[in-house]
């Protein structure tokens, strides 16, 4: 069953003093973002159907950068940043030769970074848990990264990148951010901006709710922190989470970064246990509400969403599902008169 929680910190202060809000600023993400291959704008579908709004825009991330995931944006962005200050003009393909990042990644995140890496002549090493499919990893290869198998779940494994980077000298690339560990990420999620000023511009009006998908929350907090800066107050922001993963809820609840454990979703790449403090902290000044939905219910609506050409994974729909259910809805104000934007996050596996 879908729990709301109408946000108690809403325009407060940050939840978390170790970490800065995310990042407002667009400008430089589409120049850099151009040195890297396949860039181009997605698409704002107008989708009928699916739930009783007067309009459901859905921003499509599923072939973003030809990568499969908005998280394109991300890691990709950051090393693009870093090869510019390396060759202190337009970077080459060989601007951060002999140069190695590492990461953990149970998707899309490691992508971005093998992606990146071999745009600038770097060596990308991914770090995936003994659960993460075999497809995955021979996607990795495809991208010229060197894919590690270490640990039972994405925390072992990034444990293993974290240790590798401290025993090798590379350089860690998350697209979380924990104490002490914040700059890196904080570009990430500038990356993702670029999402976000493509909805503003596309979404032929100002929606009265905008729906963000969240694991660790970096998505949800950089589009909130635009959307805010662009839009203002007028749109309700809602955070969907996976019920057994409500890290972000819980914090909010309780003032601070927290632990939320809980059973594996199949909600994968949204199934994580702590949040992103930088994510955090935007994401209590931003968000109206915070609502979790189960793996049940976004299963439910998944073949309806491929029906209507949006098919998807759990994760990538689960903003989309949250619209679709009765319960949300009702939660949150959505009404027949509601305009509604969704963010379909990454293709089907």
């Amino acid at each position: 069953m879908a729990q709301a929680m109408k946000n108690p910190h809403r325009g407060g202060d940050r939840l978390a003093s170790n970490a800065p809000y995310p990042s407002t600023d667009e400008t430089r993400v589409a120049s850099l973002l151009k040195q890297c291959p396949s860039t181009g704008e997605t698409p704002l579908t107008v989708t009928e159907g699916l739930a009783p709004v007067a309009a459901l825009w859905v921003k499509d991330e599923r072939a973003r950068m030809n990568l499969g995931s908005f998280k394109a944006l991300g890691a990709a962005y950051v090393i693009a940043r870093q090869a510019v200050d390396a060759a202190g003009h337009a970077p080459g393909r060989g601007s951060l030769a002999g140069h190695t990042y590492v990461t953990a990644s149970a998707g899309n995140h490691g992508m971005s970074v093998a992606a990146g890496a071999r745009a600038f002549g770097a060596e990308a090493v991914i770090y995936i848990a003994e659960t993460v499919p075999e497809s995955f990893a021979d996607r990795l290869r495809a991208q010229g990264a060197r894919v590690v198998r270490e640990g039972a779940d994405y925390a072992a494994s990034m444990a293993a990148a974290l240790a590798a980077a401290e025993a090798e000298g590379w350089t860690l690339l998350s697209d979380s951010s924990w104490d002490g560990y914040t700059e890196a990420p904080y570009t990430l999620m500038e990356g993702y901006l670029q999402m976000a000023d493509e909805a503003v511009r596309q979404c032929p009006e100002v929606p009265t709710h905008v729906f963000l998908q969240a694991g660790v929350g970096g998505l949800a907090g950089a589009v909130a922190a635009y959307v805010r800066k662009r839009w203002g107050d007028d749109p309700t922001i809602v955070v969907v989470e996976p019920d057994a993963a409500p890290a972000l809820m819980q914090s909010v609840i309780e003032g601070k970064a927290v632990y939320a454990d809980g059973p594996d979703s199949i909600m994968g790449r949204l199934d994580c246990k702590e949040p992103s403090l930088i994510a955090l902290n935007g994401l209590a000044r931003d968000a109206d509400y915070f609502v979790t939905v189960s793996d049940d219910e976004v299963a439910m609506h998944l073949p309806a969403m491929a029906a209507a050409g949006l098919e998807t994974t759990a994760s990538g729909g689960a903003g989309i599902a949250a619209v679709m259910s009765g319960e949300v809805r009702e939660a949150v104000a959505v009404t027949e008169t509601s305009r509604v934007l969704c963010f379909l996050s990454e293709a089907p596996e």
